[in-house]
């Protein structure tokens, strides 16, 4: 009888312990860089109006430069909902909240190339 507890005891240890190890290795989200993730969104969503850059009104967002230095802008105009006052993308859907998230994540990650 004790050597079914034994069993049983070890058991729950060693499954415990490789459940919980192995979430915390898949847990780790993927960096976010400018070329890979957010220059695509920006080619799509943002042209023709801000890329490629016309006549001077509207702010570029053509290069990394342009995008990094701006970037509390746009989150804080991504973040708003059609019909509201300095919206982007004009005249085109909301962004999706993970499409937000990336533009949130890669600033919070230190803009990387």
């Amino acid at each position: 009888m004790k050597f079914k507890i034994l069993v049983a005891v070890c058991s729950g240890v060693l499954f415990f312990t490789y459940c919980t190890s192995s979430k915390k290795a898949t847990g780790s989200a993927q960096t976010v860089f400018y070329a890979t993730h957010i220059q695509p969104i920006v080619n799509v969503q943002c042209s023709p109006c801000h890329f490629p850059s016309r006549d001077g009104k509207k702010s570029s967002l053509e290069t990394y430069d342009d995008v990094s230095m701006n970037i509390n802008e746009i989150i804080r105009r991504i973040e708003l909902y059609p019909g509201t006052k300095g919206f982007m993308p004009m005249k085109k859907p909301r962004l999706s909240d993970s499409t937000i998230a990336l533009f949130k994540t890669w600033k919070a990650e230190g803009l990387g190339k």
